[in-house]
């Protein structure tokens, strides 16, 4: 059995433990990154890599963060999945997936239409229809990139001239402004790791601030999800088929809300509080998978 792990970086916390996951169960591994791509048409290997000349031979694929890229650096690469995924090749997480995760509105499109829980949203291009949502939004939203994670480049407004100035700031650069609504949640937050359909471990990430991402400093707590929180966790992953997924969800008054689904979550604050190897339990699922 061979599996590839498409990685920024190899030696990167999260993709250490996979590479060690795997050599526990004595599969064949190797690592490349998107720059190492080489797609052909009219003729074969399709797609290949520097160690791998032929990647639609692989028995699975494992994605890791794509990393920033222009617009065509990116389109290019999901092309490039989705052409491996045509060809029969395993990719966790799918490249469909991938897509919704990175895309903020597109997810919680989703999550509305099937009944999920989600923070009151605006998107829009316009700065006065931003303005309008700001104050429907009760004067308090958090702006966010529609691409991004771990919180890089959110800011919560809370005064209307401040808010005037960062959305048209947004707009001078051709972004698209993206308001929600700021839910109360006493600086923190609930990360649930799902795998196939079940949540395999999570925490609580308390923090100094209302920004909640272990990278930015926010401390993990493991916690027990009770059921209603675990449904709505692997229901989330589900609907966009993330066979791999950190579920990102707020507890305010008024109940919980699913803000973020990452296709490509990193571990590593919640193996420091769970017993559970998550590493592992990827490993252990992709392989119960081929075996379908």
């Amino acid at each position: 059995m061979k599996v590839g792990i498409l990685t920024r970086n190899e030696n990167s916390w999260s993709s250490i433990q996979l590479r060690k996951a795997l050599t526990k169960r004595n599969i064949q591994h190797y690592c490349f990154s998107f720059p190492q791509l080489i797609a052909r048409i009219g003729y074969k290997p399709h797609v290949s890599a520097r160690n791998v000349k032929a990647l639609e031979k692989l028995d699975a694929l494992i994605v890791r963060p794509i990393g920033r890229g222009s617009l065509e650096e990116i389109i290019f690469r999901m092309n490039m999945l989705h052409k491996l995924q045509r060809l029969g090749l395993y990719i966790v997480n799918p490249p469909k997936s991938i897509e919704y995760c990175a895309d903020k509105y597109s997810l919680l499109t989703v999550l509305e239409e099937n009944e999920v829980p989600v923070p009151r949203t605006v998107v829009t291009e316009n700065v006065d229809e931003a303005l309008r949502a700001f104050k429907e939004l009760g004067g308090d939203v958090v702006v966010k990139p529609i691409f991004g994670s771990r919180g890089v480049g959110s800011a919560r407004v809370t005064d209307s001239e401040v808010a005037t100035r960062v959305f048209r700031a947004v707009r001078f650069s051709h972004g698209v402004i993206y308001i929600q609504e700021f839910i109360p949640h006493g600086f923190s937050d609930v990360r649930a790791f799902v795998i196939g359909n079940r949540v395999v471990a999570a925490m609580r990430r308390i923090a100094r601030s209302w920004k909640t991402n272990v990278s930015q400093g926010a401390k993990p707590l493991p916690i027990k999800l009770d059921e209603k929180i675990e449904k709505i966790a692997v229901k989330s992953a589900g609907l966009i088929e993330c066979k791999v997924a950190g579920v990102d969800i707020l507890e305010g008054s008024k109940g919980c809300f699913v803000v973020e689904v990452n296709s490509q979550p990193g571990w590593r604050g919640l193996q420091s509080v769970t017993k559970v190897n998550i590493a592992e339990k990827i490993v252990d699922f992709i392989l119960s998978e081929l075996k379908k």
